[in-house]
């Protein structure tokens, strides 16, 4: 259960981890224009996705089992990128959490565009075409390490916005600091079972 905590205006609450966004159904979605020869589907070739990432087949048969959604982007039937949809649970092992994912909520994850293929756009539009066949859900999570300029460019040019900013607080917990919505800051709290940090004035 999340729970606020008070620190200093003007000073950082500890290291930053990382940003989360969110998109919600009903949200603006700004369209993006074609990129020709790029299709996106959910990804049934697991050995493919297997080569493709480095990982065992096994392992991404777990993910599979464990209701993770693969899925695909090709450039004229070239794979060039993929990524994951969590849909009952998710795990960040950079900051040591794992949690839940609601009903009609979605957690993004592991996305990866190949090399030789970066800088053309695919990954915004990879992440459009997820918000768009992932129907029945309403909430979209999704977050990167906190230097990773390239992911945050992509993510928001997809149509996300940014929740809050990730904190490794001095006790070994985390805590996120809103940034924009406090509803949605709370929300992705709440997600990752972490505190909501709210600066005293």
């Amino acid at each position: 259960m999340s729970r606020s905590l008070p620190w200093g205006e003007g000073s950082l609450p500890g290291e930053p981890a990382g940003p989360l966004y969110t998109w919600w159904r009903g949200d603006p979605l700004v369209e993006l224009p074609a990129l020709p020869g790029l299709t996106i589907e959910f990804a049934r070739e697991l050995d493919l996705l297997a080569e493709l990432s480095g990982l065992p087949v096994g392992e991404v048969q777990a993910r599979v089992d464990a209701g993770h959604r693969p899925y695909l982007a090709r450039l004229d039937g070239t794979p060039v990128a993929y990524g994951w949809v969590a849909t009952r649970s998710a795990s960040i092992g950079a900051l040591g959490i794992a949690f839940s994912v609601p009903p009609g909520n979605r957690y993004l994850w592991d996305f990866v565009t190949l090399p030789g293929w970066r800088g053309r756009g695919i990954y915004p539009r990879l992440l459009q075409a997820i918000l768009k066949q992932e129907g029945e859900a309403s909430r979209f999570w999704i977050g990167h390490d906190a230097p990773n300029i390239a992911s945050a460019r992509g993510i928001l040019k997809a149509g996300f916005t940014r929740v809050g900013e990730i904190y490794s607080l001095p006790d070994g917990s985390l805590g996120i600091v809103a940034a924009g919505s406090l509803e949605r800051a709370r929300a992705g709290a709440a997600l990752l079972g972490i505190r909501l940090l709210e600066a005293n004035r």
